[in-house]
């Protein structure tokens, strides 16, 4: 990177320097390239060298936050197109349509897609409320809205029911998405005074980025890029170049979040939509609005985001703990297997499907598979007896018979040692066996 004309080494202190504990100016340089540091540590920096060191510096998208409270969130701050080069920074996040005649009918469905998966609340997280004309209907659509938990975007143009709806949303930091290339002042001005971001659409991609560097350049640069509706070819091919040219090409202007409206690409088919959100949560839509979200289209598309936006450098792992199936109480018998997530899924399906009530331990095991735990050493009769201690798993369980996996039966006399008086049985091998092993057990 050249910094020309930058005088940033004018002091080079004796001893470290206070602000930033570094021995030399160089030194500290090194530690803001490296990130360890920001700029504005240094107190020998003139305010000209620190404006510029900080545009210079600043990453290539934006992160922009929206909402308040328990539902702000973070949107862009992405560093790379593929997720396997380093990891995604910021979860796609799925929004529903709300209309004057549809409003209580959505959040009543919206308030079922609420659960958790892995650790993580899966829910809609945004309610987008479209400005059609009827300036006491949008409002009054956006006061049922704010009784909501969501975040709210006010996709509206017109510049006095914009801010009659900012008035009444303000609190809660909606997105105005309503700047296109013949309002842009007005809105930019009413996004800037409300503290809000601002979405901006344009009819084409040359527009948006021309439309986009005007806004820029009033001092707006809390912004959000809507890739257009035209048609689902030309608005994947928008959220495409928008992110590789801020990413891979350094372009700020495009260093943007994107909004997709799946309801405007395929009107009326639910279908197309989920497929859309799909297709955009890989590719990289920042926020995605549906026309609606049931709990079946939710299922899949939220255990894709958690996949596309989970560090693929640490492993997925569920909570440590008891989890009963099928009724179980504490009198049920018990089945125990590692944190990691897939193995925990593979054996809660067939535990499930048995109709057997069964305590599932899912005991702190590093998020590896079984094989793999047992033998780094964390899913040993050791580290089990331990885990059963910490949570006090002879007190709480009346029932003292154990199901280990079938592949680590070489456990069972150590288990036994180490957890006295529990009866230690050996399950099938694979679980497809289970179903079959729990209805003919006798214990």
């Amino acid at each position: 990177m050249a910094l020309k004309g930058l005088d940033i080494f004018k002091f080079t202190p004796k001893t470290n320097c206070k602000e930033c504990g570094s021995p030399t100016c160089m030194a500290f340089a090194m530690k803001v390239a490296q990130g360890a540091v920001t700029l504005d540590k240094c107190a020998h920096m003139s305010p000209d060298a620190l404006a510029k060191l900080g545009e210079a510096t600043a990453p290539s998208m934006k992160s922009i936050k929206i909402g308040a409270g328990k539902a702000e969130y973070a949107l862009g701050g992405e560093t790379v197109l593929f997720r396997h080069d380093k990891t995604f920074v910021s979860k796609t996040l799925y929004g529903v349509a709300v209309c004057p005649d549809c409003v209580d009918a959505q959040l009543a469905e919206v308030r079922k897609v609420d659960y958790e998966r892995i650790g993580e609340r899966m829910h809609v997280e945004l309610l987008n409320v479209a400005y059609t004309g009827d300036k006491d209907a949008f409002l009054a659509t956006v006061k049922k809205a704010l009784g909501a938990e969501q975040t709210l975007i006010l996709d509206v143009q017109d510049a006095g029911a914009a801010r009659a709806a900012l008035e009444l949303a303000k609190d809660k930091k909606p997105v105005l998405n309503g700047a296109n290339e013949s309002n842009y002042k007005e809105m930019s001005a009413l996004a800037t005074e409300f503290g809000v971001a601002l979405g901006v659409s344009a009819a084409n991609l040359d527009a948006l980025y021309d439309t986009v560097q005007i806004i820029e350049a009033l001092g707006n640069k809390n912004l959000i890029l809507d890739i257009g509706s035209v048609s689902v070819k030309e608005a994947f091919a928008n959220a495409v170049q928008i992110r590789r040219a801020a990413l891979k090409d350094g372009d700020h202007s495009f260093g943007y979040p994107s909004l997709v409206n799946a309801a405007k690409l395929a009107p009326k088919d639910p279908n197309m939509q989920a497929a859309l959100a799909a297709l955009f949560t890989m590719k990289y839509g920042s926020i995605i609005i549906l026309e609606r979200m049931s709990y079946a289209q939710a299922l899949p598309l939220y255990g894709l985001r958690q996949n596309i936006f989970t560090d693929p450098q640490k492993p997925m792992k569920f909570e440590p703990k008891v989890y009963p199936l099928n009724g179980a109480d504490a009198s049920a018998v018990n089945a125990i297997t590692v944190d990691f997530a897939l193995s925990v899924f593979i054996i809660q399906g067939e535990l499930e499907r048995s109709g057997v009530p069964v305590n599932l331990i899912v005991s702190d095991a590093g998020g590896y598979s079984v094989l793999t735990s047992w033998a780094a050493g964390k899913f040993s009769a050791s580290s089990i007896a331990r885990f059963f201690k910490e949570k006090d798993l002879d007190g709480t369980l009346k029932n003292h018979s154990l199901v280990i996996p079938g592949k680590v039966a070489v456990l069972k006399g150590e288990l036994e040692e180490n957890l006295p008086g529990w009866k230690i049985l050996v399950g099938p091998n694979e679980a497809v066996g289970v179903v079959k092993y729990l209805k003919e057990l006798k214990v």
